[in-house]
């Protein structure tokens, strides 16, 4: 438990600090929730940026991830190893995309105890001063409580300057800024409540606070509808094939597309069900961050794109090359077919052209003198060459066991 609690102040105490400078200098929680969110949203840009990154790569390479599952459909480990090595050509961390991407998620529970402790976090009290406040203001007006205790300081926050009197008395050093407490009021909206999702209930009233309240968290899920198909797109704009052209029927049936339209409704259900859940200022954070993140989106795409062209560009210029090579060969063997269509080739071996290019040396050799003996009027004699093979064209293929001898008649011994 200590071990959590610390690695909780990690996120906690930075953020609670910010979140309190922020509602001082606005002197409005509304105000500073969202600037709270834009400024988180910010400082985790780095992680959404490699979160990103890593999506789009893994993008890029569909076409060339389900070649190798098609291919090694009934080899499994050869399907896994020849993944590896793409990913490993291309850069791409197999759990790097998912670690990015549930790093913001873990920083959202910290997040949500310092939205719904606003004593500890905005006033700066100490937790045990904390739990003193709401038991005070709880024992004089315990109706103002609902039974869920998680909001209990949401509640006492705003009730604090009603009970300013019985603080004093019950903590003697308490200071003047926390008897201000915290005004929850946002353009005439509760944020410090949970919205209430059944509008046919007897405690529902028919007025802004309450429609407001509503709107916030239905408002939210539609923008996470809106921020996951617009993320789709982008990320389907840069699936290329082999040549590195766009392939959009590759984009469409991946398993990448595939899981993102099952989160375009998967996770905005979840989030307005928390919605009406949690107080209505966490779906406001909710809200801005989703906004932060459609429109930091489209950027981050358009920088790794211009990277991801150029690589494309270098991609399908060398495919280019080496086709126009293929061509370039093909065009020879036909023209090569054509002036010898019937297949007949020349033995162009070197020995054996050296052979006839000796051949016909000697016969010219040959001519010439019998055409000086004629001149002179001498008998030339042609003697014939002995071949020791008997092969006239392979006068020398003895080989290593030849044996003169061997059709010849031995006498036998009477």
């Amino acid at each position: 438990m200590i071990l959590a609690f610390k690695l909780s102040d990690i996120v906690t105490v930075p953020f609670g600090w910010l979140l309190a400078v922020l509602y001082h200098t606005t002197n409005n929680y509304g105000v500073a929730i969202i600037l709270f969110g834009i400024l988180v949203q910010l400082i985790l840009m780095p992680l959404t940026a490699k979160s990103k990154k890593s999506m789009m790569k893994t993008s890029r390479v569909t076409p060339l991830i389900q070649e190798i599952q098609r291919k090694y459909a009934d080899d499994p480990q050869r399907q896994n190893q020849a993944m590896q090595e793409l990913y490993r050509r291309e850069g791409i961390s197999m759990t790097g995309g998912c670690l990015w991407s549930f790093v913001p998620l873990l920083i959202m529970l910290p997040l949500y105890t310092v939205i719904r402790q606003p004593i500890t976090y905005i006033l700066m009290e100490s937790a045990e001063v904390s739990q003193q406040i709401v038991n005070v203001i709880k024992e004089a007006a315990p109706n103002l409580f609902s039974g869920n205790s998680y909001y209990d300081q949401v509640v006492a926050a705003q009730a604090i300057p009603q009970f300013a009197a019985e603080l004093k008395a019950a903590i003697p050093g308490i200071s003047e800024t926390v008897l201000q407490g915290i005004n929850f009021n946002f353009c005439g909206i509760d944020l410090g409540l949970v919205p209430m999702f059944n509008v046919f209930s007897a405690n529902w009233v028919w007025d802004w606070a309450h429609i407001g309240a509503w709107l916030i968290p239905v408002i939210s899920a539609g923008s996470q509808v809106l921020q996951t198909y617009i993320m789709q797109k982008t990320n389907n704009s840069v699936v290329t094939n082999e040549k590195g052209l766009v392939d959009e029927e590759t984009a469409k049936s991946s398993q990448q597309n595939q899981s993102m339209q099952m989160m375009m409704w998967m996770m905005p259900l979840m989030s307005l069900w928390i919605g009406f859940t949690v107080s209505a200022g966490l779906s406001v954070y909710w809200f801005i961050g989703g906004v932060v993140r459609m429109i930091s989106d489209p950027i981050m795409t358009n920088h790794y794109r211009k990277i991801y062209d150029a690589e494309d560009a270098e991609r399908l210029k060398q495919t280019l090359e080496a086709e126009r090579i293929e061509a370039e060969k093909e065009r020879i063997r036909a023209e090569r077919r054509a002036a010898n269509p019937d297949g007949i080739t020349t033995n162009t071996s070197k020995k054996k052209l050296q052979k006839q290019q000796r051949d016909q040396e000697a016969a010219a050799r040959e001519a010439a003198a019998r055409e000086y003996a004629a001149r002179k009027g001498v008998q030339v004699e042609v003697q014939e060459e002995s071949v020791m093979s008997g092969i006239p064209s392979r006068p020398y293929c003895k080989g290593r066991n030849y044996d003169p001898d061997r059709y010849v008649s031995q006498p036998t011994e009477e």
